[in-house]
């Protein structure tokens, strides 16, 4: 089906579209991609005149978008910014194509990335392009295909592939601890500073629960990051809940000991997701494939 001309604008007239609403002003847009001022304007006007809706105020010789016009260059940076991956992933692989994939950053540096190398040798055909995301987003306004998530398979318009579940350690610095009391029991725990991650705001209540301490007073300092928290807690700052895999290596180097307790397994799990209109993107298939295949559980399926 053919669009009619109108429906189908010029790219640089998109461009100046979203370098206004971004940057806020019609100079500052020029300045970015290097054209005058004037010739910005011009191309703005030639948008409003072909769409026929009006698109911007004029105060003086300023200009700004109006709510609707706000709403439609939202949607075409998202459009601007699939294109321009598009064309990267054409470029850098144009014949076993690319995978863009937002990772977590901890979790992804630490388990992720160092299966990648066989990963790599059994599809030399197929390029991995990693960025960090901390937090869910959409799909349709980011230029990923798919992503690793942490918390349930509940991401809108969907697919998921659980990789593993994730199991906790109470760890801090053995001069902490050795500073305290011998901790005997969940409740001793409540003694220590408690340090908290932002993307689990109930992990130490969950904790505690699991440990016959439900109902208790949780007080503490809060990090964004598990590299953060994890270095605040090295450092003495208090006790940390981190996951297994990350606090192995210092554990056994003696940098962190674990409080009190063994493993606790946690809700939520890891999971790889990604939009249903590309679940038969070729090079997601092949990397999905592959990634069932470090999975931990024994049900693998897309769910």
């Amino acid at each position: 089906m053919t669009l009619p001309r109108r429906f189908l604008p010029s790219i640089s007239s998109l461009r100046a579209l979203e370098a206004l609403d971004r940057l806020g002003s019609a100079t500052a847009a020029a300045e970015e991609l290097a054209q005058t001022q004037s010739a910005v304007s011009r191309q703005l006007k030639t948008l409003e005149n072909l769409l026929g809706v009006t698109l911007f105020l004029r105060e003086g010789r300023s200009m700004c978008l109006t709510s609707d016009a706000a709403i439609y260059a939202d949607k075409v940076r998202g459009a601007l910014q699939q294109i321009a991956q598009a064309s990267v992933n054409l470029t850098v692989n144009p014949v076993g194509g690319s995978l863009s994939l937002a990772i977590l950053p901890t979790f992804g540096m630490r388990w992720l990335v160092p299966r990648l190398a066989d990963f790599a040798r059994l599809h030399p055909e197929v390029t991995i392009n990693l960025s960090t995301r901390l937090k869910p987003f959409s799909f349709a306004s980011e230029p990923f295909d798919a992503a690793i998530h942490f918390g349930q398979a509940d991401w809108p318009a969907t697919q998921a592939l659980r990789l593993r579940a994730e199991a906790v350690l109470p760890v801090a610095a053995p001069d902490l601890i050795a500073a305290h009391p011998a901790i005997q029991s969940a409740r001793d725990v409540l003694r220590l500073p408690l340090l908290h991650i932002e993307t689990r705001p109930n992990a130490w209540a969950d904790w505690f629960a699991a440990h016959g301490a439900e109902g208790a007073r949780i007080t503490g300092t809060v990090y964004d990051q598990f590299s953060t928290i994890t270095q605040a807690a090295l450092h003495g700052l208090g006790v940390a809940l981190l996951p297994d895999y990350l606090a192995e290596q210092d554990l056994a180097t003696g940098r962190l000991t674990c409080v009190w307790g063994g493993r606790t397994e946690m809700s939520g799990a890891y999971y790889l997701v990604w939009p249903e209109a590309k679940g038969r993107d070729p090079a997601l298939l092949r990397f999905r494939e592959w990634l069932a295949g470090q999975a931990e559980d024994e049900d693998r399926l897309p769910r």
